[in-house]
């Protein structure tokens, strides 16, 4: 396929653009939902941690399971919305009793000072508890495994038979499939009582979607530790995707990976999105299997039948050879490299191509490293290493790839035309250029698996990792040696502006999107510069 783009946002009256037609009527028209941060620690004693929550949150979820029984006009002194109360069972995922004669005086006492009070509808639904709850202060609920469309219906109207203000289904999703029904029974019931989605990391997209189909409220944590799988906290929920408010929505746009909680391109595309004035959302998909994402997500028709326009995906570590694999069009890079980091989607065709090459150069050559016939060395070969090495290779450096496994090494090689070595023989000092292409090196507690004192004086390191918005420790500790350290941030822009381009059809301005990634434009230093004389 050729490197085309195409917008999806053209500059048409708004009635003319593609994929309205899909929109109309898709969702329940509702006021703004409201946004929920979850107490899961205790709060500081000043009320500090209260008043720094996000002004969007306008409840307060105290998991009393978890922090015990807060006293609530001390809460409402330094929190100025509402207050929910949740005495999680263990049954249901918290630390709280399941039985009635210890949960009964609690919640019958919340119930008098908080203004919602989460009744499990397996276990609290007892005269006694109804009796001391009034019924605009009930939120019955349930939190169990996934199920098919029919039996969440079926779990809803045993639910619903409890007269109650509003009725809240989690189900935890194991495996693709089992998230987006989340959304077709928001979609089919149409009511605006009923909080659902999937809990999971692989169910944590459909937070972000659920308020379309008419999801009242939006849970996220108060602080770092979350209430329940797959939760992000209040603050990302507002600065990555906007919440609670809902901008008209043209384009679906998503991140296929695992893990991808950490990564900030939800945050640069949504950034990118809003400031150009883009009707469009960009999710993270936690896929464990590329396959069953594929087969029950994409190609199912279930998104389709909810009005969902899939438009583009970003694809990271590690199914980006997978993602070659199903796509029905792709570059001849793409091909070569046997791995893909974008997928777009025209005339219901799906296209593959990559974008990591563009990331590696570009990014080495703003802080003034010379390729051209340079030693580089590329640690790893999955997608994401075959894709640097060709990169590389192309801007004219005499690469070599580094792998743990000899199969893995060997294979590459071979589709590649390049040499290999083995990462126990591997000499960092033997090269002016090291990329790191492994998933290794986010978390702090992870070993090292170059050694940074054995690079040569004066070589580059880029790492395609990043941790969050700061440099991994491989990066701090070859910039605190002297060396040119380049972090996986400045990668991720790079391939981004043109990923942008070809999923959305709109140039991605540099500064712009080095300014939503909180990365300042690098100088070439010193060491670079010496790199260059060598």
């Amino acid at each position: 396929t050729s490197r085309r783009s195409r917008s999806l946002f053209p500059d048409l009256p708004r009635a003319e653009r593609p994929f309205r037609s899909l929109w109309k009527g898709a969702f329940v028209v509702l006021s703004q939902p409201a946004l929920v941060a979850t107490l899961t620690a205790p709060p500081s004693e000043d009320g500090a941690s209260l008043r720094a929550l996000p002004p969007e949150v306008s409840w307060l979820e105290v998991r009393a399971d978890l922090v015990g029984d807060l006293d609530a006009d001390w809460l409402r002194s330094h929190f100025p919305g509402r207050l929910l109360y949740t005495l999680r069972s263990r049954a249901e995922g918290g630390q709280g009793s399941d039985g009635l004669a210890t949960r009964t005086p609690r919640l019958r006492a919340a119930a008098e000072r908080y203004d919602l009070v989460d009744l499990e509808g397996a276990r609290d639904l007892a005269d006694a508890v109804l009796k001391g709850v009034p019924v605009e202060r009930r939120l019955i609920s349930w939190h169990g495994p996934a199920t098919h469309l029919t039996g969440l219906k079926q779990r809803f109207e045993t639910l619903a038979q409890v007269p109650a203000r509003l009725y809240k289904m989690i189900p935890r999703a194991a495996q693709s499939g089992d998230d987006f029904r989340t959304l077709a029974l928001l979609h089919d019931l149409g009511r605006d009582d009923l909080v659902c989605f999937a809990s999971g990391d692989i169910g944590s997209w459909t937070r972000v979607l659920a308020p379309r189909f008419g999801c009242p409220l939006i849970y996220g944590a108060a602080g770092d530790v979350p209430g329940a799988p797959g939760q992000w906290t209040v603050h990302k929920l507002v600065r990555d995707f906007e919440l609670p408010g809902m901008p008209p929505l043209v384009g679906l746009f998503g991140l296929v990976g695992r893990p991808v909680a950490h990564s900030l391109s939800p945050l640069l595309y949504n950034g990118a999105f809003r400031e150009l004035g883009l009707e469009a959302v960009y999710v993270p998909f936690h896929v464990e299997s590329f396959g069953d994402f594929w087969l029950e997500v994409v190609e199912s028709g279930g998104l389709s039948a909810l009005g969902l326009s899939l438009v583009g995906l970003s694809v990271t570590s590690p199914h980006k050879e997978v993602a070659l694999a199903v796509s029905g069009a792709s570059s001849p890079r793409a091909q070569h490299i046997e791995a893909a980091n974008t997928m777009v989607c025209r005339d219901e065709v799906w296209e593959a191509e990559t974008t990591d090459p563009d990331g590696v150069v570009l990014a080495l050559a703003r802080v003034g490293v010379e390729l051209r016939g340079r030693r580089a060395a590329v640690v790893g070969c999955g997608g994401a290493g075959k894709a640097a090495a060709y990169g590389l290779h192309l801007a004219g450096a005499n690469v070599t790839l580094i792998n743990r496994r000899a199969e893995r090494a060997r294979k590459a090689s071979m589709a590649l035309g390049l040499p290999f070595e083995l990462l126990a023989d591997f000499d960092p000092g033997a090269f002016d250029v090291v990329v790191h292409a492994t998933g290794l090196g986010r978390d702090d507690a992870e070993p090292f698996v170059i050694d940074p004192e054995r690079l040569a004086p004066g070589a580059a390191l880029l790492d395609m990792t990043y941790r969050g918005r700061r440099p991994t420790r491989l990066i701090e500790r070859v910039r605190e040696a002297g060396g040119v350290g380049v972090d996986g941030r400045e990668m991720l822009l790079y391939q981004a502006l043109e990923q942008f381009r070809l999923m959305v059809g709109h140039q991605l301005d540099e500064e712009r999107a080095r300014r939503l990634l909180g990365i300042e434009r690098p100088n070439a230093p010193a060491s670079g510069r010496r790199q260059e004389e060598r």
